[in-house]
């Protein structure tokens, strides 16, 4: 990004929220529900994942009370909350530049607003998702902690990271259209491997590097302890993965600048 670039950030702002409304609009234009389906589907994913872990297999997080099942329950829908950002963000940036190929013909388009999109989207779902998990938190007991005035600090980083990888994705998923599938199995495992059905303490140390460095095993366990717990993020683990996700996001803004040039033809 250049100087003379600087000057239309507003304005690539401005772009950007307007093709987020958009995208939002689309979405859920002509169901029946309407807007209400924002705040209806974290609510019903939380009262899905209650019964089955709760109800059926009564599954224990480890740390709470053994017949804590509603714990169990909010912690493993803080981690879908952090993955569901993702899953989102980086999967809808597999076939981005094919689905909206009247953009990137003109030259004069921004197309990294363009990859930008799906993470507004997914702050947008987030946010009301973690409003629920607040909520619930709250209503079953344990309160709301001042330590949730952190969770936008926790989520900067790992949105900054997202943003780096689906730049990488956008544009590598032009050149090799095989990396559109490819991608959904890499978000799977990544489900798999992070902290969001377990704790990192439950894993083996054979395993322990895996879950380390899973991109979204920090993210998730952080905002467990802001939300759930009362706990600041602890600031050398911040600051880490701060620096490690502004790498990614300088990488994948060269790598998308570098590939881009070729988009108009191929597409």
């Amino acid at each position: 990004m250049t100087s003379r670039s600087i000057p239309a950030i507003p304005g690539y702002v401005s772009l950007w929220r307007m093709l987020v409304m958009q995208e939002l609009v689309v979405r859920y234009r002509g169901t029946l529900l309407g807007r209400i389906w924002p705040v209806l589907m974290p609510l019903l994913m939380l009262a899905v994942y209650g019964f089955v872990f709760g109800a059926v297999f009564r599954a224990r997080w480890p740390g709470l009370a053994e017949d804590d099942h509603l714990g169990f329950t909010i912690n493993l829908f803080a981690g879908l909350l952090v993955h569901g950002m993702l899953a989102e963000s980086v999967g809808q940036a597999a076939g981005l530049m094919q689905r909206n190929a009247n953009f990137v013909r003109k030259m004069v388009f921004p197309l990294p607003v363009l990859v930008a999109v799906p993470i507004g989207t997914a702050v947008f779902h987030a946010v009301l998702g973690f409003a629920v998990l607040v909520a619930v938190n709250a209503l079953s007991g344990r309160g709301i902690h001042l330590a949730v005035l952190a969770l936008p600090v926790v989520l900067l980083p790992y949105l900054i990271l997202l943003y780096g990888l689906a730049l990488v994705v956008a544009a590598l998923s032009v050149y090799l259209r095989d990396l559109n599938q490819f991608v959904g199995v890499l978000i799977m495992v990544t489900l798999f491997t992070g902290t969001v059905f377990f704790p990192r303490d439950m894993v083996p140390e054979a395993l322990a590097g895996v879950v380390r460095y899973n991109p979204i095993s920090w993210p998730t366990e952080a905002v467990r302890d802001c939300v759930l717990r009362g706990v600041w993020p602890d600031p050398l683990a911040l600051g880490t993965y701060a620096l490690v996700a502004c790498g990614i996001l300088a990488a994948g803004w060269m790598a998308f600048s570098l590939l881009r040039r070729g988009f108009a033809d191929l597409l």
